[in-house]
């Protein structure tokens, strides 16, 4: 069981919008929530959790809105934060951005949101795509006769409508790796892991079912297979439509699938990682006159791969001025608001080592404090091509009709939070 109510507040701490689900609590409680809030922001002991008497607030915040549940009961609480967390999900869908202005301006949609996503304190329908099927922009429309449920919310798989047509049946799937790094001034790699996650767009008539096979570690080592090339993958997460069961009992991901986009899974993998795009910089700062940074980067993965729109961000002092620039390939431009030199390169093959220079002029008055230098930055993009050497086995799609489909894999690289520190 969930929450017995759930409330919208405003920075300030005032209601925008509230639902009592079970109607156990006295909604004036919640008038206790922010003084208890910012008592404990005052002692430095933020919690998600508090407490007044016998009701137990758990919260997040998003943006500058307080997402609120209220419970007297002995509620589950990663239940709790994980259904405030798929509400702003779903807000956002419908609005694009969650804010104030979006909750004051929808104020009915909200309304409407609230009640389906949750019913007596148990979360109910809180997929997007299946919810804009029967609450729109506009609200609901009457209908001539008795009112009837939409057929997702009766169907077992609630996720997915029946008498879904094609005229081309195709999945499309992307395996994508976000590489994490951070690297000290010597040169070590302090930090590294990959996030992973499989996307996929369904375009599939009926009610097919799916079944994944991954180069999973713990799979080879049940069915006794070479296990050099598989991948220990760690904080799976799936989305609802796959079978829980049938995973952990032979690490089937077996399925299916929402129509149109969704996430499938997403997975972690804290392994050292060897930087991929390496950058080595010399500045040299003359007192009074001027300051000459050289950048070289290197491309560290194989030669038949290439990382698209690389953008290596460098910073300089904030007092600098009078850019000059000089690069091998690519373009350098100076961005004063952020302090820094951005350099980008369209096309990076890997094995390649590009070199650029960039010369600032410096007030004469010299300051005495010694200037932090925030870390060196990359930003890029490897299609074709995995870190942690995950691949897709199969792909199969099974349906009762006996049709024929086309599954697309595709596999992409790109960077996370990549920070080289320079000093």
């Amino acid at each position: 069981m969930s929450a017995s109510a759930v409330f919208v507040l405003d920075i300030k701490g005032k209601v925008l919008i509230s639902r009592n689900y079970k109607g156990d609590i006295d909604m004036n409680e919640i008038d206790h929530f922010m003084p208890i809030l910012m008592q404990k922001e005052e002692e430095v002991d933020v919690s998600p959790f508090v407490a007044h008497g016998a009701v137990h607030f758990l919260w997040i915040k998003h943006s500058n809105l307080y997402l609120v549940a209220m419970t007297k009961n002995n509620a589950n609480a990663a239940l709790v934060f994980a259904f405030l967390y798929k509400i702003v999900e779903v807000f956002k869908e419908y609005f694009k951005e969650l804010e104030e202005e979006s909750i004051r301006d929808n104020f009915v949609t909200v309304y409407e949101l609230m009640d389906e996503v949750m019913d007596f304190g148990f979360p109910q329908t809180t997929d997007s795509q299946i919810l804009q099927e029967y609450i729109t922009q506009r609200g609901h429309k009457l209908e001539v006769g008795a009112p009837r449920p939409p057929a997702t919310v009766t169907n077992a798989v609630s996720w997915r409508s029946e008498g879904i047509k094609y005229r081309k049946n195709e999945v499309f799937m992307d395996v994508i790796e976000s590489v994490n790094l951070l690297v000290s001034a010597s040169g070590s790699v302090l930090r590294s892991e990959i996030v992973g996650s499989v996307k996929m767009k369904v375009v599939l008539s009926g009610m097919p079912e799916l079944r994944l096979g991954l180069n999973d570690k713990l799979l080879f080592q049940n069915t006794g297979r070479d296990k050099g090339k598989a991948v220990e993958l760690e904080d799976v997460k799936f989305h609802q439509c796959v079978r829980l069961s049938r995973f952990e009992n032979d690490r089937t991901i077996s399925f299916i699938p929402p129509d149109g986009d969704c996430e499938l899974m997403s997975y972690r993998l804290n392994t050292h990682v060897k930087p991929l795009i390496w950058i080595e910089s010399v500045i040299e700062k003359y007192s009074h006159s001027r300051v000459e940074i050289m950048v070289k980067a290197r491309g560290q993965f194989k030669q038949r791969s290439t990382a698209n729109n690389v953008e290596i961000t460098v910073p300089v002092p904030s007092d600098a001025d009078s850019p000059k620039f000089k690069a091998c390939t690519g373009s350098a431009k100076w961005v004063p608001e952020k302090n820094a030199v951005i350099w980008t390169i369209k096309s990076f093959p890997g094995g390649k080592e590009y070199l650029m220079r960039a010369h600032f002029g410096l007030p004469s008055v010299d300051s005495e404090e010694l200037e932090r230098k925030p870390p060196i930055t990359v930003k890029f993009e490897i299609p074709y091509f995995t870190v942690s050497g995950i691949q897709v086995r199969y792909l199969k799609i099974i349906e009762k009709s006996g049709y024929h489909a086309l599954p697309w894999v595709r596999y992409i690289t790109q960077s996370g939070d990549y920070q080289l520190r320079t000093n």
